[in-house]
């Protein structure tokens, strides 16, 4: 067949489907499919397609029809500027968490625990923007922290990163020093919240990166707790939040005597990220 065919029979199929943006999905499919980068398409619409690369990609569609990500399907997804490999154990990399990055690198940090590192995106890109940065990653899920070891990898950053498996700050090694800075996209998707998400979402991501099985600030209380303890005079904790929780958190943070504490929005202007410092030692 030829590509152009090929494209607009699948473009229908996702529509079909219900697919957000069928045109764009299926152009990253067939690139995909064709093992060329997405930008060359256009060229090679005109051209017999093999049977090999045709079954191929029509097999892409019928996944993607399931809704399953695109991501999922290519095995990559772009976070900061840089590509990240995901699979079905980690959550996607989301363009609201670079929030999270933005809010990092506006403080000094030599020293950065990720907890929840998930793909390790944040990690890398944090290690990567600050070259004389050392990081630690901590996760519950042993196959996250395989994905986050070959992301960390492949950005040349595994050099100046530990990471341990485990629940937050009790995956760490005793007497482990303080950070200037600690990071964390948790899970906080309320129970209650979980049947409204998108298919590609609930169905297909890591329940337990998602939502605590709770009121979605679980992950917040067991956060707050004892990061005075792992951060330095000073540091900071840095969280990812859902758009509705920015007061509940805050105010999580203030109990726990941090100071400084601030919400940030992200470019749709909604609370994304909450940052609190640990109290200088003269304070």
């Amino acid at each position: 067949m030829i590509g152009q065919d090929l494209l607009r029979d699948a473009v229908l199929r996702l529509k079909e489907a219900s697919v957000e943006d069928p045109l764009r999905d299926a152009r990253r499919l067939f690139a995909h499919a064709l093992g060329i980068d997405a930008s060359r398409l256009t060229m090679h619409l005109h051209d017999p397609v093999s049977e090999e690369n045709c079954t191929k990609f029509q097999t892409l569609i019928t996944r993607r029809v399931r809704r399953e990500p695109v991501s999922h399907l290519t095995g990559t997804r772009a976070f900061y500027g840089r590509d990240f490999y995901v699979s079905a154990d980690v959550l996607d990399p989301r363009p609201e968490t670079e929030t999270l990055i933005e809010t990092a690198l506006t403080v000094p940090f030599e020293r950065v625990l990720d907890l929840g590192t998930g793909s390790g995106c944040v990690l890398a890109t944090l290690l990567c923007e600050r070259e004389d940065s050392h990081g630690l990653g901590t996760d519950i899920s042993q196959a996250a922290l395989s994905i986050a070891e070959r992301n960390l990898s492949a950005h040349q950053v595994m050099g100046r990163t530990q990471l341990y498996a485990g629940r937050w700050y009790d995956a760490l090694p005793s007497a482990t020093a303080p950070f200037d800075l600690i990071v964390s996209n948790p899970p906080y998707i309320a129970l209650n919240e979980m049947d409204t998400l998108a298919p590609e979402v609930r169905d297909f991501e890591p329940r337990i990166a998602l939502t605590d099985e709770g009121d979605g600030l679980e992950a917040y209380r067991a956060i707050r707790r004892s990061a005075a303890q792992y951060l330095k005079h000073s540091g900071w904790l840095m969280v990812e939040i859902g758009p509705t929780q920015a007061d509940a958190v805050m105010r999580l943070m203030q109990d726990a005597g941090l100071v400084n504490i601030a919400k940030l929005p992200d470019l749709d202007g909604r609370d994304r990220v909450i940052k609190a410092q640990n109290p200088s030692k003269i304070a």
